[in-house]
């Protein structure tokens, strides 16, 4: 019998399952939490307040000054994929709370002693984030409408952003329930959740072009998972806009830390109980 750490529920040791109980077990949990979503939807709208203001106040602003360089697009237009991916990454990085929330409720235990492998509940768990940030890329690209951005409606155009957002906010969120996992109070959380977000904003390209950078910030925003979001999006959301390393790198680069921040939840998951 494999051993269990002291203080660690029953049954909390890693488990291996088949790709088919993975995906079942997965969707158990993501139906769980999107029954959640719909119970309480007040949450996406008031989340939706803030990038609203970028887009309406500081985009209008610097749209008038002309200061940043943007190439064919105007600033608007450059910025509102910056603003949206915005809107996934403050959504999501605080997604970790909730995990804090069910341990304290008792919840997380039996999540760990039921035959799902904590892979699966991390990646059902990611994936109902993802898909929560749906609501408020449709409200985002609305808005943008409104204010004359011309948006990319092609159907192919529309399923890569939908499919950009959801991997935006499931890479995200899997960052928050790492982050969740090793301080374990909701007091610490909210501190470096809070001391998180800005710098990924602003060390991207959401607001303004890598070229303006300092040199050491490219070297960062290179590393900032947010920057691939924001070129996915631009190249994709907005007429004449282009992905600064290409489309097929930025999804790779996405999916890539993505799966790696899946592995080392699971990893921790038990460790939150203790």
């Amino acid at each position: 019998m494999t051993p269990v750490a002291p203080g660690a529920p029953p049954h909390a040791s890693a488990r291996t399952e088949s790709p088919a109980a993975f995906a079942r077990h997965a969707a158990a949990i993501f139906a769980v939490e999107m029954r959640k979503m719909v119970r309480d939807p007040t949450d996406l709208f008031t989340r939706a307040i803030q990038p609203v203001l970028w887009l309406v106040v500081f985009g209008e602003v610097f749209s008038r000054t002309r200061a940043i360089p943007t190439g064919n697009l105007s600033y608007l237009e450059f910025m509102a994929p910056g603003v949206l991916s915005q809107s996934v990454l403050f959504s999501a990085i605080f997604y970790g709370i909730a995990v804090i929330w069910e341990r304290d409720l008792g919840i997380v235990h039996k999540l760990l002693v039921s035959p799902s492998s904590r892979g699966a509940l991390v990646f059902g768990k990611a994936l109902a984030a993802g898909t929560r940030a749906l609501a408020q890329a449709l409200i985002i690209i609305a808005l943008t409408l409104v204010l004359g951005v011309h948006v990319r409606l092609d159907p192919l155009s529309l399923c890569g952003i939908a499919l950009a957002v959801v991997l935006g906010g499931a890479l995200f969120s899997t960052f928050s329930f790492v982050i969740a996992c090793v301080v374990k109070t909701r007091e610490r959380f909210m501190g470096i959740g809070q001391v998180l977000t800005m710098p990924l904003f602003f060390a991207s390209n959401a607001i303004y072009p890598l070229v303006m950078m300092p040199p050491w910030l490219q070297v960062v925003a290179r590393y900032n998972p947010l920057t691939y979001l924001v070129s996915i999006l631009r190249a994709l959301m907005v007429q004449g806009g282009m992905a600064s390393e290409g489309i097929g790198l930025d999804f790779a680069v996405l999916a890539l830390v993505f799966t790696g921040f899946v592995l080392l939840a699971a990893r921790l998951f038990a460790g939150i109980v203790r």
